[in-house]
Protein backbone atom coordinates (compact mmCIF):
# COMPACT_ATOMS: atom_id res chain seq x y z
CA UNK A 1 0.00 0.00 0.00
CA UNK A 2 1.53 3.15 -1.06
CA UNK A 3 1.25 6.69 0.50
CA UNK A 4 -1.25 7.66 -1.89
CA UNK A 5 -4.03 4.63 -1.20
CA UNK A 6 -3.30 6.03 2.65
CA UNK A 7 -4.15 9.76 2.23
CA UNK A 8 -6.89 8.81 -0.69
CA UNK A 9 -8.39 6.63 2.65
CA UNK A 10 -7.99 8.90 5.78
CA UNK A 11 -9.54 11.28 3.42
CA UNK A 12 -12.17 9.74 2.21
CA UNK A 13 -12.82 8.23 6.24
CA UNK A 14 -12.80 12.20 7.45
CA UNK A 15 -15.43 13.38 4.42
CA UNK A 16 -17.44 10.78 5.64
CA UNK A 17 -17.57 11.92 8.85
CA UNK A 18 -17.81 15.46 8.13
CA UNK A 19 -20.55 14.23 5.54
CA UNK A 20 -22.72 12.55 8.97
CA UNK A 21 -21.89 15.33 11.44
CA UNK A 22 -23.54 18.16 8.63
CA UNK A 23 -26.41 15.51 7.74
CA UNK A 24 -27.21 15.83 12.04
CA UNK A 25 -26.66 19.41 12.33
CA UNK A 26 -29.33 19.67 8.88
CA UNK A 27 -31.85 17.41 10.48
CA UNK A 28 -31.82 19.05 13.90
CA UNK A 29 -31.91 22.73 12.05
CA UNK A 30 -35.17 20.80 10.45
CA UNK A 31 -36.47 19.65 13.48
CA UNK A 32 -36.40 22.93 15.46
CA UNK A 33 -37.83 24.79 12.60
CA UNK A 34 -40.48 22.23 12.72
CA UNK A 35 -41.30 22.78 16.79
CA UNK A 36 -40.83 26.33 16.79
CA UNK A 37 -43.50 26.66 13.82
CA UNK A 38 -46.13 24.12 16.25
CA UNK A 39 -45.07 26.32 19.16
CA UNK A 40 -46.03 29.72 17.35
CA UNK A 41 -49.47 27.68 16.58
CA UNK A 42 -49.90 26.78 20.45
CA UNK A 43 -49.07 30.08 21.32
CA UNK A 44 -51.65 31.70 19.40
CA UNK A 45 -54.10 29.30 20.82
CA UNK A 46 -53.46 30.03 24.19
CA UNK A 47 -53.54 33.50 24.86
CA UNK A 48 -54.84 35.77 27.99
CA UNK A 49 -58.29 37.20 27.47
CA UNK A 50 -58.98 40.90 28.30
CA UNK A 51 -61.19 39.84 30.47
CA UNK A 52 -59.11 37.36 32.67
CA UNK A 53 -56.72 40.27 32.66
CA UNK A 54 -59.20 42.50 33.81
CA UNK A 55 -60.40 40.20 36.29
CA UNK A 56 -57.09 39.85 37.91
CA UNK A 57 -56.24 43.48 37.85
CA UNK A 58 -59.36 44.00 40.09
CA UNK A 59 -58.08 41.60 42.11
CA UNK A 60 -54.82 43.16 43.30
CA UNK A 61 -56.29 46.41 43.53
CA UNK A 62 -58.58 44.75 45.55
CA UNK A 63 -55.65 43.14 47.77
CA UNK A 64 -53.10 46.71 47.63
CA UNK A 65 -56.17 48.46 49.13
CA UNK A 66 -56.09 45.79 52.09
CA UNK A 67 -52.45 46.42 52.58
CA UNK A 68 -52.87 50.04 52.28
CA UNK A 69 -55.44 49.78 55.07
CA UNK A 70 -53.40 47.54 57.33
CA UNK A 71 -50.20 49.79 57.04
CA UNK A 72 -52.13 53.03 57.92
CA UNK A 73 -53.17 51.14 61.21
CA UNK A 74 -49.42 50.44 61.81
CA UNK A 75 -48.46 53.77 61.28
CA UNK A 76 -51.54 55.16 63.23
CA UNK A 77 -50.35 52.40 66.21
CA UNK A 78 -47.00 53.83 66.09
CA UNK A 79 -47.97 57.58 65.55
CA UNK A 80 -49.90 57.03 68.90
CA UNK A 81 -47.23 55.30 70.88
CA UNK A 82 -44.40 58.42 69.99
CA UNK A 83 -46.79 60.86 71.72
CA UNK A 84 -46.93 59.06 74.76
Amino acid sequence: MDWQQVINFVGAAALSVIGWFARQLWEAVNELKRDVNSLELHVSENYVKKIDVNSLKSDINVRFDRLEQLMDKVYDKLDNKADR
